[in-house]
């Protein structure tokens, strides 16, 4: 699984990607919005900061919800109820508060993948994948 590590502070990238490799995951780097919408494509899941320059994480995954179907937890400082209720009404898989625990978030990647890995959508084609075997749909 690659995971993309989106957040202008190096130090929270180091740790995050210290624990990925821990659990065998590949990582992919961002330090602001723009970068993390180009390298979305090649992410099997996002831990995505809000603040960040250039572009902010929410309207980075506006961008990228639009594109691609890649399960996302926000990682951030911003821990009024307002910014979490806003994340979850984007459709973010999860949200995270800093200070955070690493282990917390492993477990919490480990449980949003799990949920996206056994289920597939492909919007373009119009087919719908469980454990990779198509479903076929009546309507």
């Amino acid at each position: 699984m690659k995971v993309l590590i989106a957040d202008d502070e190096k130090l929270i990238r180091d740790v995050i990607k210290e624990y990925c490799y821990g659990n065998k995951y590949e990582v992919l780097e961002a330090e602001n919005g723009i970068q993390a919408i180009e390298k979305a494509k090649d992410a099997d899941l996002i831990i995505l900061d809000i603040m960040m320059p250039k572009m902010d994480g929410m309207s980075a995954y506006k961008i990228i919800k639009e594109k691609y179907n890649i399960p996302t937890i926000i990682l951030s400082a911003r821990n009024e109820e307002y910014d979490i209720l806003s994340g979850f009404d984007l459709e973010i898989d999860d949200y995270i508060t800093k200070p955070f625990s690493p282990k917390e978030l492993m477990a919490r990647i480990n449980a949003v993948y799990k949920r996206y890995k056994n289920l597939k959508v492909d919007y373009l084609g119009h087919s719908l994948y469980i454990d990779n075997k198509e479903i076929i749909i009546i309507l």
